[in-house]
């Protein structure tokens, strides 16, 4: 029997005071509440910039014993170089990632519409110039990258394509690593608050549900991430997914 990893993505939302986190919570206090409830969450700042060696301290620090991060590349790889000379950028993420020692997960290397498939030169080499003692998912946002070239180039170096549920692509359940990485995206423009279910997404749940069995039950380890604008409050989202999966729930 598989793994499974639940959480959201980020935790630094302030409609979540007085709905998840207890009226009044401070900021810097996110963290430690938010791992009460949950054994995994995805990093999105990461993506903005690489953090201080003291912040990621601080995440580990407050965080029990057992809990994942996952985290985003920088954009400055994944969007603005676009892979192009990014190996100093790299090192240093890496290195700082590394901070986290046994609460490391997964990261993710998410590219926009724009990153193509005509890169798949780039991101072969980036991949197999990829220190090994990480575990590696690339999330597309172009589905001309759904081909059985690209799923045999992720298998090749153990990466994981990472699963979405996202309005304009396709929905897969399709597995390239030992590990298996989810991430419930929905659509930006429908949600302006997040701090109660907006869209009943009971259908989708279901299906996820019914997949996330069968890799459970294949031995994977399962890391799952809802956004806000899946549904409208994260967090809920996560409990629904539980309650599916007949998952305790703190």
């Amino acid at each position: 029997m598989g793994t499974l990893y639940l959480g959201t993505q980020s935790w630094s939302h302030k409609d979540w005071v007085g709905v998840f986190y207890p009226a009044g919570t401070a900021p810097a206090d996110y963290i430690s509440e938010y791992a009460r409830h949950f054994n995994t969450v995805e990093i999105d700042s990461t993506f903005y910039g690489i953090p201080r060696e003291t912040t990621v301290m601080a995440w580990r620090e407050r965080t029990p014993e057992g809990f994942v991060f996952a985290a985003k590349f920088p954009q400055v790889i994944t969007h603005e170089k676009m892979l192009n000379d990014t190996q100093m950028e790299t090192q240093v993420f890496l290195a700082t990632m590394r901070l986290l020692g046994e609460k490391l997960g997964p990261l993710l290397l998410q590219f926009s519409y724009e990153f193509g498939p005509d890169k798949m030169g780039l991101l072969d080499t980036y991949l197999a110039e990829m220190p090994p003692g990480f575990q590696i998912a690339v999330e597309v946002r172009n589905r001309r990258w759904l081909t059985p070239d690209f799923s045999a180039m992720l298998r090749g170096y153990g990466v994981a394509l990472a699963l979405q549920d996202l309005h304009y692509m396709p929905r897969r359940a399709e597995t390239t690593a030992p590990f298996v990485y989810i991430r419930w995206l929905g659509e930006r423009k429908r949600i302006n608050r997040f701090d109660h279910i907006q869209i009943d997404r009971s259908a989708e749940q279901a299906w996820w549900a019914q997949q996330v069995r069968g890799m459970l039950d294949r031995g994977l380890t399962v890391y799952g991430y809802f956004n806000n604008h899946w549904a409208g409050h994260a967090p809920a989202s996560v409990r629904q997914f539980q309650a599916l999966l007949n998952q305790p729930t703190p």
